[in-house]
């Protein structure tokens, strides 16, 4: 990981501390999994009912409220995903019955070295929920133990792992035990029908966490984040199967986008279909040229609208297809910039996939003639080709807001799209949709 020394050294003795107090180097969340688990062995259900274990004096409630940070091979959708979720729920209910978790009031910035009476909130805030633990709790210095702590919460909630608590990290800390218990139950009567009969090798973008994640045998073999739509054009949940790779895709801009976005554009911008190489085609496959066009009315909607191949197609230098109703995608981008946001939601229905050559490496791996190196020869040549795949990848487009995964982990990721029905999601005021 690449720490400082004194954070590395801190680490190691926490380690060993947890290890004396919960019997295991992985610990999960509160009633939920046994702490003996990993050196065991032992499947997580065959432990479940050990919650009156005795250990330092303390209940084993007590003795595992720390957990780990998520594993990076534990998918989001998996047959576990929902008896995990079941067990989170109830631990949950235990914390909402102690009085939930206290508030942390409103600071420009904690990190490493503060001395703030804010990280005694902190400090118990983190302690309630798992993060931080019981016995780290009562003092005002922002030491390594609460930086851990808090990049542990940070990648429970899908944000930036540095340690420093900023506004978007507060404002996830401030959402009460309650709501974060609710959703919890919300979700479970998703997973429940989302993790039947997955099959062996799929695909799952879940849109409220922006993520895409390639999965075989319960394992996530990659993972990507994503952007997906806006809240006012919103990713669909999707149930299909990849069956094709276009590799240096022309982009035909669907009737929706032509409406709300190019033509305000062209009113305001006449020579914006040039400058970006989007070309105008008639109902006979005539090439018009921009002048011919009345941006001022409807008639616009009734053109084809296609833009060339190349480095800034909207599409980047790939698409993933797969038959929907809704005519979205998944592909590249040329913004890179936008996959470095905690809240990845600017498309206006499709997804863009950060690193998406690896996903279609891997996609492609059954299909003859596809390596690594041909996909970046393809690519590199600027030539318009398909690749079919050997055979389709069920892929499942998902709205879970709250999980927890086959590592124990509880995991929240914000209702940006206000599905839940628990109030509107907390994102900063800076934040840009």
């Amino acid at each position: 990981m690449n720490e400082p020394r004194d954070r590395k050294d801190a680490w190691q003795d926490r380690r060993g501390f947890l290890r004396r107090f919960a019997g295991a180097a992985t610990l999960a969340i509160t009633g939920v999994a046994a702490a003996r688990a990993a050196d065991d062995n032992q499947p997580l259900d065959a432990l479940i009912g050990d919650t009156d274990r005795s250990e330092f004096g303390q209940t084993f409630d007590q003795a595992s409220r720390t957990i780990h940070m998520p594993k990076a091979s534990a998918p989001t959708l998996s047959p576990a995903t929902a008896q995990t979720t079941e067990h989170a729920i109830e631990a949950y209910d235990a914390i909402v019955a102690r009085g939930g978790w206290p508030e942390v009031p409103k600071v420009d910035e904690l990190r490493l070295g503060t001395h703030h009476p804010s990280v005694v909130d902190l400090r118990s805030r983190l302690s309630v929920s798992g993060d931080l633990d019981p016995s780290a709790v009562g003092n005002d210095i922002y030491d390594t133990y609460v930086e851990e702590a808090v990049r542990r919460f940070q990648a429970r909630h899908g944000l930036t792992i540095d340690g420093i608590v900023r506004e978007a990290t507060l404002d996830a800390m401030n959402v009460p035990a309650k709501t974060r218990r609710d959703q919890l139950k919300v979700n479970i009567e998703r997973l429940k029908t989302l993790t039947t009969n997955l099959g062996p090798r799929y695909v799952v973008c879940n849109i409220p966490a922006a993520r895409i994640e390639a999965i075989e045998n319960d394992v996530a073999v990659s993972r990507h984040a994503a952007v997906v739509g806006k809240p006012d054009r919103p990713s669909p949940d999707i149930n299909s199967k990849i069956i094709q790779i276009n590799f240096n895709p022309y982009w035909t801009v669907p009737v929706s986008i032509v409406r709300k976005d190019l033509i305000p554009k062209m009113q305001d911008q006449p020579d914006y279909l040039t400058q970006n190489h989007i070309r105008i085609f008639d109902g006979r496959q005539r090439e018009l040229q921009p002048s011919q066009i009345n941006w001022y009315s409807e008639d616009a909607t009734n053109y084809t609208f296609k833009e060339d191949p190349g480095s800034l197609n909207s599409l980047g230098s790939i698409r993933i297809n797969f038959p929907s109703a809704f005519g979205v995608y998944m592909h590249d981008t040329p913004l890179k910039n936008l996959f470095g946001d905690d809240f990845r939601f600017h498309s206006s229905g499709c997804v863009r996939v950060q690193n998406v050559r690896h996903l279609v490496a891997w996609l492609l791996d059954e299909t003859k003639g596809w390596s690594p190196e041909e996909i970046d020869r393809v690519i590199k040549s600027g030539e318009r080709k398909d690749a079919q795949l050997a055979k389709p990848v069920p892929l499942h487009w998902v709205y879970v807001t709250a999980w927890s995964a086959s590592d124990g982990v509880v995991q929240f990721r914000e209702d940006i799209y206000n599905r839940d029905g628990l109030g509107a999601p907390a994102i900063p005021a800076t934040t840009k949709l």
